[in-house]
């Protein structure tokens, strides 16, 4: 019996009470899973740490598609400035002033792109940080959990563990390729003053922007700001033009490989042999001097193709006389100047001066013609030319394949 009190009088406190069976067993318990004097347990304090881990890394990704949306929106403005001058997307004409001030109005857009392309890049690493941290926190947690068990720590933990780095949304090619153009582009602006000769400095001039403007086009579509129908509807029209060029190059004797719509080296050296050979800006790409100089090949080499161009090129002439705007042969050659006189005959239309026979121009001179009561010849000539246009960049991008 005293025993027996004696037994429980061990469970008292120190002070008269009775301590509860359940905090004794809390206790023992404590000691065996590790818990912490502060509240938590070292595991719960771990799993907190990836739980706010976690949230960083998606807030991070959140901020870097918000950042490349901002990236795509500037490119496509600066690729719209800049297709002014290189007229891969629409046709334009620049003026004398635009030749001689050399894109001074690209500035600001280039500026506005390469902050936010400097942008996306952080917040692309600033995601690639914050997953490395969630792997830390993650391998925190396991050993915090095997701790509290008595296993052995996970690997993964080790200070030797290989850091993992983020993988480019870019190829660095197409970076490498848009900082050569950018520093071409600059060359051919420095290369402009008031005393070079005009068709020479526009020669110069848009060639540089065409192959600033593709090199453009290519990051756009590289960094994911296509949609997936858009990407598709830019293969096909990259890979008809490209089949089209290629077959005209074969036709002039500058290109030898497989007409396949892929615009490769064997391409582009075609290109470049065909510009050396007109003393040319030598690119590699088809700009407004380059195509001018192939459909003169072309005609030169005559067969079908060049009987048809030939002839739709003299009813142009002929028709541009017959309107007054054009005093040279009607031979069936189209010229840098032919395409001046064209242009003449738009700017007095009130239509977009393309230098190609298009739609508006057709329309405005129907227009004109029936406003002045004159007979309809004119217009019926020009009509039956509408598919003839002395430059084929417009509404393409040039890719780069094997």
């Amino acid at each position: 019996m005293s025993a027996g009190r004696s037994r429980h009088r061990s469970l008292r406190s120190p002070h008269g009470g009775t301590r509860s069976l359940g905090v004794t067993l809390a206790a023992a318990l404590c000691l065996i899973v590790g818990c912490s004097t502060g509240g938590d347990t070292p595991v719960q304090a771990a799993e907190a740490n990836v739980a706010a881990k976690q949230k960083a890394v998606d807030d991070a990704k959140a901020a870097a598609t918000a950042s490349s949306a901002t990236f795509c929106t500037e490119s496509a403005d600066y690729i719209t400035a800049l297709d002014r001058y290189g007229d891969i997307l629409n046709q334009t004409a620049p003026t004398v002033g635009d030749v001689t001030t050399a894109g001074r109005d690209l500035k600001q857009p280039g500026q506005d792109t390469a902050s936010a392309g400097q942008a996306a890049v952080e917040a692309h690493q600033a995601v690639a940080t914050a997953e490395q941290e969630l792997a830390a926190a993650e391998a925190e947690l396991a050993a915090a959990r095997a701790s509290a068990t008595g296993g052995p720590v996970p690997p993964s933990t080790s200070p030797s563990s290989p850091v993992s780095t983020p993988t480019p949304t870019v190829p660095s090619e197409t970076v490498t390729r848009v900082q050569q153009a950018e520093s071409e582009f600059a060359t051919a602006q420095g290369a402009i003053s008031d005393d070079s000769p005009l068709r020479r400095a526009s020669q110069q001039f848009n060639a540089a922007a065409v192959g600033l403007e593709m090199a453009w086009l290519q990051l756009y579509a590289a960094a994911g700001c296509l949609t997936e129908p858009q990407q598709e509807k830019a293969a096909a029209a990259v890979h008809d033009y490209t089949a089209a060029l290629q077959q005209d190059l074969t036709d002039a004797g500058y290109y030898t490989g497989k007409v396949d719509g892929v615009y490769g080296p064997t391409t582009t050296g075609a290109v470049e042999a065909l510009q050396k050979a007109h003393g040319l800006p030598v690119t590699g790409t088809l700009d407004k001097a380059s195509e001018a100089a192939l459909r003169m090949d072309l005609a030169a080499k005559g067969g079908a193709s060049a009987e048809a161009a030939v002839a739709s090129t003299a009813a142009i002439q002929q028709t541009l006389k017959l309107a007054g705007y054009w005093d040279g042969p009607v031979d069936g050659q189209w010229t840098p100047a032919l395409t001046d006189a064209l242009t003449a005959l738009q700017k007095d239309l009130g239509v977009p001066e393309t230098g190609t026979v298009d739609a508006a121009t057709v329309s405005g001179l129907e227009k004109a013609v029936k406003e002045s009561k004159e007979t309809p010849t004119v217009t019926a000539t020009v009509t039956q030319t509408t598919t003839l246009s002395p430059s084929s960049t417009s509404g393409s991008t040039v890719g780069d394949g094997g």
